[in-house]
């Protein structure tokens, strides 16, 4: 409190110089281990979609069940090759703020500050509508066949995203728990779907006839592939989420992964588990017609208990949010520690070193998105923006195998892998804007470049504004936060 009283009158201007002298180091703790990590990523990859509606793979294969089930297998397989990819990076370089830091280190800080950019307008509306979907399911069984109020699910979905912000500031370990308990409730769901669907296969053979005759139906041809391709791996999104927290990771030369090869694969297996239960329950058709595949699932199978599974649905979201709020956190704490954002958000609560004032923000941001819903609807257009930073990502990692030949990997993927990623990255970007050109793209990519307006005047030629300092000291103050110290890990 003297360093920040000191401050306070103006005998130091520059708030990074500040240190706690005689004290522990102000840094991220390594507080979060194998099982927390694996339970980050599941939580992260299953959300709502394979409960409500994993119809699009189906509907796009031409209700092909082979070519449905191939496809899910062939998103999984790209979703282990990507997480493969950032698991080596994670090892070497165990950094804050995932494939910003990542893209920093490999090709420059424009390109990060472009990533932060886009990510400080997506990944919050993301969080939005997960809170808004998480409060449709809390509130509409209350209301029966009615729908339930907007102003009522709007106050819900706040008081979620702010109660998680507040937990995800205050404690990792508190985050990690209520993340590891989430997981194993959503995970317990899908293994009920699975175990329902394997006990009813055995013995019908009309169902058995089903498969066997996988591939008979009508075969898609190669833009309907490439439709279904694109459902497929939207429902495996979130692989990517291990990455923000590899700074706070207990051994991450290990442990990332260790990680990444058991939670990606589960996911897989549990994935392909639970669509050949719902095919064995329902035809293809019901299953496209369907507008949540695993309730009408219960309906039919376990009725008396059938309310289980809207549970389990809200009960998936809120780990999804928990998680995603978790690395958004962290995101934004990087940026700022890199000059991007304001260096108020780089800095540490005093009492729990976390980033609470990066929670602060990141939650203020996702709350304005809830306000005015309609404004989530705008992110569907940056959907490729998430794509283009995965490519940009493992094209870091071939720069820097080339430009940083000796910097230690722990981890080393198959060079080629990542070659792939950063083709199948482009293609995923350029095709849904080629197949259905729409003007929304073209604002996407202003907003892209707008960040230049930005960048440099503020980044480039370090333009200050003093009164700031002002500002940042007595927020800092209120919050009782400091800098963090830099470690020798840490210093890119």
């Amino acid at each position: 409190r003297k360093t920040q009283h000191k401050m306070g009158k103006g005998k130091s201007n520059d708030l990074r110089d500040v240190k706690r002298k005689g004290k522990a180091k102000m840094q991220l703790k390594r507080n979060i281990g194998y099982f927390d990590g694996v339970s980050f990523i599941i939580g992260s990859i299953v959300g709502a979609g394979i409960f409500v509606s994993p119809t699009g793979v189906l509907k796009h294969s031409l209700l092909n069940v082979g070519v449905a089930l191939t496809i899910w297998t062939a998103s999984g397989l790209v979703s282990l090759m990507g997480s493969l990819c950032y698991a080596e990076l994670g090892t070497a370089l165990p950094f804050s703020g995932g494939e910003y830091s990542h893209i920093k280190r490999g090709l420059g800080s424009l390109p990060a500050f472009v990533f932060i950019w886009t990510s400080t307008f997506t990944k919050p509306a993301s969080n939005a509508a997960r809170a808004l979907l998480f409060a449709e399911y809390a509130t509409q069984p209350f209301y029966g066949m009615c729908p339930a109020p907007e102003t009522l699910k709007k106050c819900l979905a706040l008081a979620v995203l702010w109660s998680l912000g507040i937990l995800n500031g205050c404690s990792v370990k508190m985050a990690a728990w209520v993340q590891t308990i989430f997981t194993l409730l959503k995970m317990t769901a899908l293994s009920v779907i699975a175990v329902g669907g394997i006990v009813l296969l055995v013995g019908r053979k009309e169902t058995l006839a089903r498969f066997e005759d996988a591939f008979s139906s009508e075969t898609p041809d190669a833009s309907q592939v490439a439709e279904a391709f694109f459902q497929g791996l939207y429902a495996y999104g979130g692989w990517w989420s291990l990455n923000y927290m590899a700074e706070e990771m207990k051994n991450p030369s290990r442990n990332i992964p260790l990680t990444v090869m058991t939670a990606v694969p589960a996911v897989i297996v549990f994935y392909l588990l639970v669509n050949i239960s719902y095919l064995t329950v329902l035809t293809p058709k019901e299953i496209v017609s369907s507008v949540a595949v695993a309730v009408t699932w219960a309906d039919r199978v376990i009725p008396s208990v059938a309310w289980i599974i809207p549970v389990s649905v809200a009960v998936s979201i809120f780990g999804a949010l928990n998680s995603s709020m978790f690395t958004l956190g962290r995101l934004s704490y990087a940026g700022s520690q890199s000059g991007h954002l304001p260096v108020l958000i780089s800095m540490l609560n005093v009492h729990s070193c976390t980033p609470a004032p990066a929670m602060i923000f990141s939650t203020i941001i996702a709350s304005i998105f809830i306000i005015p819903s309609d404004l989530i609807t705008l992110t569907n257009y940056f959907g490729f923006s998430a794509w283009l930073m995965i490519g940009l990502t493992c094209a870091s990692l071939i720069v820097l195998r080339y430009r940083e030949p000796h910097l230690h990997r722990p981890y080393k993927v198959f060079l080629p892998v990542a070659f792939v990623m950063v083709a199948m990255s482009f293609f995923l970007v350029l095709a849904p804007i080629v197949w259905s050109p729409n003007l929304q793209y073209v604002y996407a990519f202003l907003f892209m470049l707008g960040s230049l307006i930005v960048y440099i005047p503020f980044v480039h030629f370090k333009l200050h504004f003093a009164f700031l300092d002002k500002i940042t000291c007595h927020l800092q103050l209120l919050l009782e936060v400091c800098p963090a110290d830099e470690s020798a890990e840490s210093k890119c």
